[in-house]
């Protein structure tokens, strides 16, 4: 039986009129983008879960905060306002903004990853592993077992395997490891958690190794808030609490505010070292701006301030968490496969399940993804081999990543239950012709980020 989520804990006060363009004006637009369904336009679209990064709505207080903004070059009364949420929230005794989280990273893998050095995760999300291939490194996912099964019901699929982590360092030592990583939530695995108990213990093998630790922190909210009500001990600590216990295990953080602080462009890079933050200083005046505003107008500063706090609050984080559980629900019902159990931000529909008959070279979640988009004007993204599959470096053999998924990322306070039921009964009708579905060949791919802008066509 499909469970109703509880309703929205706000109002709508603004609207944006969507249109659903005809199909056979989709499928001609499908051919113009090279059947990517990143280069798309946005006015074609009908419902767009390609992304939660950047999209959601803004509060009023958000909106408000913009108008405080301080377009002071140095110095912004806005940045001191952000300054003071950072620390309150996350505790790390230094941060830079940067204009999202992309940027943090780029930052953070300029000042310490070197040519051939290996930085341990449990799974790197799309430009983290870029950023620390583009600069020479190798990241490495040493997630759980668990996480490749789709229907297994672990909570905390997103934990790292610390039996993993450990023969990893003892194999390539603290020479070659500048720092590890963990995600929370697990993007590139179905956006599921990591239990604080995982945390303790890869802080605590990071520790012993000498080796830095940190925390892609992008839907930290989420993460906290299923450690909440899924984990012993935590059920009656605020989500605020757990985050604060959760960054005190590491030594610095990397965030895209664009996902948990609920704005359109931002992110945070925190450390606790005084003198990779000097560096970390240096190398943002060169690429991205000042120290207090790395890239950011001042405006969007004071929306970051206030996002952060919104992020954590724990009426919307309970309806945001079952308004994902509904759709994939509503998909389960109809016998469409999805992570299991649900995670925070997106369903993620086991594509290469759905559509056996596609094999990974041929990119079973991007197939469906198209064919998503030509029956009911509706975009995902592949999470699959279009995005992480790759030649190992060492045998030029090329790797596909175990699991070929559709996500369908929700935005933050933007959609309604019926435009759910609207996605679902789309895949169901998709469903009933799985076995008529061809793949694809690629016909163009850069090396690095393909699925952002590479072209297509039908086999």
């Amino acid at each position: 039986m499909t469970t109703i989520h509880p309703p929205e804990p706000f109002r709508i006060k603004v609207m944006e009129p969507i249109r659903l363009v005809p199909r056979e004006e989709r499928e001609a637009k499908l051919k113009e983008a090279g059947y990517n369904l990143f280069s798309l336009k946005a006015e074609d679209i009908f419902i767009d879960l390609l992304t939660d990064s950047g999209t959601g709505a803004m509060s009023q207080e958000q909106w408000a905060a913009i108008m405080r903004g301080d377009e002071s070059y140095a110095g912004a009364r806005s940045y001191s306002r952000l300054k003071s949420a950072v620390e309150d929230i996350f505790g790390f005794k230094y941060f830079i903004p940067t204009h999202q989280g992309r940027a943090a990273e780029n930052i953070l893998s300029a000042c310490l990853v070197k040519p051939e050095q290996y930085i341990p995760s449990n799974m790197h999300f799309d430009t983290t592993d870029a950023n620390i291939r583009a600069r020479g490194g190798r990241p490495v996912n040493l997630v759980i077992d668990e996480a490749s099964d789709p229907a297994n019901p672990h909570p905390f699929k997103g934990n790292m395997d610390i039996a993993k982590l450990k023969a990893f360092i003892a194999e390539y030592g603290r020479e070659q490891i500048p720092f590890g990583m963990i995600t929370v939530t697990n993007n590139a695995g179905g956006g599921q958690p990591v239990s604080m108990e995982n945390l303790k213990a890869v802080s605590a093998v990071y520790g012993e190794a000498g080796i830095p630790f940190v925390i892609d922190a992008a839907r930290y909210a989420e993460n906290c808030y299923f450690i909440q009500q899924r984990e012993p001990g935590y059920k009656n600590k605020s989500v605020k609490e757990i985050a604060r216990e959760m960054f005190a295990l590491a030594d610095g953080m990397t965030m895209s505010a664009k996902k948990d602080a609920i704005v359109n462009i931002g992110g945070l890079l925190c450390v606790n070292d005084e003198k990779l933050f000097q560096n970390i200083k240096n190398e943002l005046i060169l690429r991205e701006g000042f120290p207090t505003y790395g890239g950011l107008a001042g405006r969007d500063l004071d929306a970051m301030a206030v996002g952060l706090y919104e992020g954590l609050d724990e009426s919307y984080l309970s309806y945001r968490i079952a308004q994902t559980a509904y759709l994939a629900q509503r998909l389960n019902d109809a016998g469409i496969p999805t992570i299991q159990p649900t995670g925070g931000h997106a369903v993620y529909v086991v594509a290469n399940q759905l559509l056996p008959n596609i094999p990974n070279y041929e990119f079973p979640a991007q197939s469906l993804g198209v064919e998503l988009y030509r029956e009911g004007g509706i975009r995902g993204v592949e999470i699959g081999s279009v995005m992480f599959a790759h030649p190992d470096p060492e045998t030029n053999q090329w790797s596909y990543p175990a699991l070929e998924l559709l996500r369908l990322t929700i935005p933050r306070r933007v959609y309604t239950q019926s435009h759910f039921d609207y996605v679902a009964d789309t895949l169901v009708k998709i469903k009933s012709r799985a076995k008529e579905m061809k793949g694809f060949r690629l016909t163009y791919a850069p090396e690095l980020l393909r699925h952002f802008t590479a072209r297509f066509e039908p086999l």
